[in-house]
């Protein structure tokens, strides 16, 4: 039986926006955007590899705040668990350094203007109520917030992680 690994994904909140990360690779992913991040190594905690993941593709600074509730399967035998961030003072703005060609910070009114990875939208949905109550400095308002999760409910798309 093999056993979960775990892949983390950034809900990189600031001034009420959230950071979308567009894949270069690997080929059958390249044009689809995510939640930036990466598998969690033996031996380290989930916030910690979050950390180190923005660190080494976005090149920033910053602090896991929250556990977004759910957890997504990826394909076997990786499964999808998103924490919210901020960057912390004194950190580069991102940029996409490894696995990415484009980042694009969205407004809750932006947020389905690109085309997810099918794992990423029920996790971008989920964290949508964080941008309501400022969690990871997401400023959005309720209004922004509703807005964007009635968008949520029409969005439809395959896409792969």
């Amino acid at each position: 039986m093999d056993e979960t690994i775990v892949v983390v994904g950034g809900a990189l909140l600031s001034d009420g926006r959230l950071l979308a990360a567009r894949r270069s690779a690997p080929p059958e992913l390249a044009g689809r955007w995510e939640l930036p991040g990466g598998k969690v190594e033996a031996g380290e905690a989930p916030e910690a590899a979050l950390v180190r993941e923005l660190r080494e593709e976005l090149g920033v600074v910053t602090e896991a705040v929250e556990r977004v509730p759910g957890e997504w399967p990826l394909r076997a035998p990786y499964v999808l668990r998103v924490w919210t961030a901020r960057l912390l003072p004194g950190s580069d703005d991102p940029e996409p350094l490894e696995d990415h060609d484009e980042l694009r910070w969205l407004t809750p009114d932006e947020i389905w203007d690109v085309d997810w990875l099918d794992q990423d939208v029920p996790a971008v949905r989920a964290t949508l109520p964080h941008w309501a109550t400022g969690t990871g400095t997401g400023t959005a308002t309720e209004a922004e917030t509703a807005s964007a999760s009635a968008s949520a409910d029409g969005h439809r798309g395959e896409r792969r992680r």
